[in-house]
């Protein structure tokens, strides 16, 4: 079975690269009828706090993205230990006691002679004698991966393609820290192992860890997951943005969009596939990696609305009952709809057909309104009273055009654009809109 997984860090709140990661996830899963798993990474106890735990989980929930099972790893620190000692033990984990201003300074001398800023393995030479005497004056040691210089390092991404790379280009890379916290490179390795992990969908930026996290499978005589890097994104401007790290869930949710809107949107994004709205269905069933390209891909919050109001027309009164406001029917949506771009603007629409309304119009216009109000009282209501209020009204005035309709949708909406009048017209009423009309006219 395919078994995805998320795994944000409870450190702050999901941002639309986070989100997008979790959507991939979840539509391969559904895709391919597996499971898709949220990992709670919560290792750093000083950075990691229970609401944004909270925040997680009814953040995913808000997007249609619930997961099928969720672990913890703060949990899970028995299984590590476990892990960490077999392979010490086998010599693939060993101890290195440098400080930090002692690494920063090799670093400094290796970019001063042109050499790359790799780790040295000095603390492999040490001897048992060495390493007690740094103990004994209190030096706590942090802890290595030894990579496999030898063999070589490469996966077949499922967006990427063929990846090589020599890992005696590389460091080996620091698995616990001196004060005995874990870094994340080890127990996300060991929790696919143990959660039996098929596919490990992310960004590009994880491109690093994944050589690295190959020979820790590899030491544990384990298969390694399928891995699929996906382009990063970029700002409107075409620049990696900071702005995109704080776009998350709570601007979606307050500028109005739907999570089915940014379900459509993120799915196709950086693919070959038009960005369209459609349903969760056409998303799951056309979801193919070999679809995403390389390059970086564009996220444009205009876009996104566009895609929002599309997506709005096409909803059923059914689908947005609850948020309407109170009366508010399938009539009054259907005719509002067509210009919406939120579900929150049909509130204005509402008052615009309720009333009241301060319409605002031409004081030259006045004499026309005044007859418009006169014959409004007049024709039929029952079939379609714009169009016979309009015919009565051109033959009447010899108005046409924008001189005939303009003043009326002023008078009876206080605005110059909008629903069609042949529909909102009878949801307005034949009260109210001579009452309109003669307001406007100066005749209450």
């Amino acid at each position: 079975m395919t078994v995805t997984r998320f795994a944000p860090s409870p450190t702050g709140t999901l941002h639309v690269g986070n989100i997008r990661a979790a959507l991939h996830n979840w539509l391969w899963a559904k895709k391919t009828g597996g499971r898709f798993v949220l990992r709670i990474d919560d290792t750093d106890a000083t950075r990691s706090e229970e609401r944004f735990v909270d925040a997680i989980r009814r953040d995913l929930d808000w997007l249609g993205l619930a997961p099928d099972a969720e672990a913890r790893q703060s949990e899970r620190f028995a299984l590590y230990e476990a892990q960490f000692d077999a392979l010490v033990k086998a010599g693939r984990i060993y101890p290195a006691y440098e400080t930090a201003q002692e690494l920063d300074l090799k670093r400094k001398v290796q970019l001063g002679r042109g050499l790359p800023p790799i780790y040295d393995r000095a603390a492999l030479a040490l001897t048992d004698p060495d390493r007690a005497r740094l103990e004994a004056d209190g030096i706590r040691p942090h802890w290595r991966f030894r990579l496999d210089h030898a063999a070589a390092i490469a996966w077949d991404d499922l967006i990427r393609g063929p990846q090589h790379f020599d890992a005696a280009t590389m460091s080996d890379p620091v698995v616990r820290r001196a004060d005995g916290s874990w870094l994340y490179m080890l127990p996300s390795a060991i929790d696919d192992v143990d959660l039996r992990i098929t596919h490990v969908v992310r960004g590009e930026d994880h491109v690093s860890n994944t050589t690295l996290q190959l020979q820790m499978f590899a030491a544990m005589n384990a298969e390694p997951p399928a891995f699929a890097h996906a382009a990063l994104l970029t700002g409107a401007e075409g620049k990696l943005s900071k702005r995109l790290g704080s776009l998350g869930v709570d601007h979606f949710r307050d500028t109005g969009l739907e999570p089915q809107t940014i379900r459509a949107f993120l799915a196709r994004l950086g693919t070959s596939d038009a960005i369209e709205a459609v349903g969760d269905d056409a998303l799951i069933a056309g979801f193919d990696f070999a679809h995403f390209g390389r390059a970086p891909a564009r996220f444009d919050e205009a876009e996104l609305a566009h895609l929002n109001a599309r997506m709005i027309h096409a909803l059923d009164y059914a689908d947005v009952a609850e948020r309407l406001p109170a009366g508010m029917g399938r009539a009054e949506w259907e005719a509002v709809r067509p210009n919406l771009t939120t579900v929150a603007d049909a509130a204005d629409w509402w008052q615009v057909i309720e009333g009241p309304i301060d319409a605002n119009v031409d004081v030259d216009d006045r004499d026309y309104l005044a007859t418009a109000a006169q014959t409004a009282a007049t024709i039929d209501w029952s079939g379609d009273p714009w169009h016979a209020l309009t015919a009565a009204l051109k033959q009447a005035t010899g108005r046409k055009g924008k001189p005939l309709f303009l003043p009326l949708r002023l008078a009876l909406t206080a605005r110059d654009h909008g629903p069609d009048m042949a529909t909102l017209l009878p949801l307005i009423g034949r009260a109210r809109a001579i009452e309109r009309l003669g307001a406007a006219a100066g005749l209450v």
